[in-house]
């Protein structure tokens, strides 16, 4: 891995470089328990303070306000998490980007244009009237559906399968295994089965956008689903018929939008969120794992701010609501001894009084 000195990796990420010669280097990442020297470390989550004091670490990156004890180099920053993925960037070589051209094994349609410098590799198909864009990478496997098209600089990793008339923005982001237009799932009972109601809409990603591995994304019964710019969804996340994301929004592993569902900007949901179909999220609303969203949520566009825009459980409901909840059934305990007391002694005064 490159090295770089403390004193231009500050520079680069805006940090304050205390207790440490600017001149030493630093050429590796690790965390604070697994650091030594060469190495560069952060701490952000206070539960991993006590770490600090005994770090090998050549250097590492907190917050500015923090005022731990250290023998390594500190780099001051506002946001340590932040500071430390840049930092990576100097540090950390770049995943193989495969040679530009066209490999051997690939089938691309006379009938679809190929931007300048694009890698398309062995097994890629590239069906009549699609177009990919300058400079991105189709790795082996992948599939462009007729009349679809991928912005520049974008990246999709192997057997990726794009469906027909979908559009995918510039710099984005697809990892293995994901599906851009699959059918929506819509079907009508006729007495006897299942009538297949035709999905003749689109998907459009916007761009950069990041679509985890084995994520599937469905195109709408007509017109669009859409999922906006720069929003991020982790590994096995199902974005049904219809469904509108804003932008930078997060989706943890698992979550899983019915039809019809809109969501508003910088929405984040943890991992196995569930959200019943035709339903809003409002803007900058966070709504914690394992929930089931049942009802609109409200965001910062109504007024909502704060604490009032965390959401939990099944069904869904305000955090504060449920951390009440939570301590009342932790008081159950107490109350129920309680009880278990006051029926004691009013036995005993029952018995008092009787032989009395």
């Amino acid at each position: 891995m490159p090295e770089i000195t403390l004193g231009e990796l500050a520079g680069r990420i805006g940090a304050a470089l205390e207790n440490g010669d600017p001149e030493r280097t630093v050429g590796r990442l690790a965390s604070l328990s697994e650091a030594g020297p060469g190495d560069l470390s952060f701490l952000s989550n206070p539960a991993y303070a006590g770490q600090l004091a005994v770090t090998r670490a050549e250097a590492v990156v907190v917050g500015r306000d923090a005022v731990p004890a250290a023998s390594a180099a500190l780099l001051r920053v506002d946001n340590p998490d932040l500071a430390f993925a840049r930092a990576a960037e100097f540090i950390a070589p770049p995943p193989p980007r495969p040679e530009p051209g066209v490999h051997p094994a690939a089938v691309v349609s006379p009938a679809a244009r190929l931007g300048a410098g694009v890698s398309v590799g062995a097994g890629v198909v590239v069906e009549a009237g699609a177009a990919v864009g300058d400079r991105t990478v189709l790795y082996p496997g992948v599939y462009i559906g007729p009349e679809s098209s991928v912005g520049p600089d974008s990246v999709l990793y192997p057997n990726v399968t794009v469906y027909h008339r979908v559009a995918i923005g510039a710099r984005c982001v697809i990892h293995a295994g994901a599906v851009v237009g699959s059918d929506g799932f819509g079907f009508v009972w006729s007495g006897k089965g299942y009538f297949k109601v035709p999905q003749i809409g689109t998907v459009v990603v916007e761009d950069d956008v990041e679509i985890g591995a084995n994520s599937c994304i469905d195109r709408a019964r007509f017109g669009e689903t859409r999922i906006g710019a720069g929003t991020k969804l982790d590994n096995l996340v199902h974005i049904a018929h219809n469904v509108k994301i804003g932008k930078h929004c997060a989706f943890a592993a698992m979550v899983a939008l019915a039809g019809s569902v809109s969501v508003g900007n910088g929405v984040q949901m943890g991992g196995q969120v569930t959200v019943v179909g035709h339903l809003c999220i409002g803007d900058r609303v966070t709504i914690l794992g394992q929930s089931a969203v049942t009802k609109n949520l409200p965001g910062t566009e109504s007024g909502v701010s704060g604490e009032d825009l965390v959401w939990i459980s099944t069904p869904a409901k305000p955090f504060r609501e449920q951390l009440k909840e939570w301590q009342n059934i932790k008081a159950l305990g107490r109350l129920r001894k309680t009880v278990k007391d006051l029926e004691n002694r009013l036995e005993r005064l029952e018995k008092e009084k009787h032989d009395g």
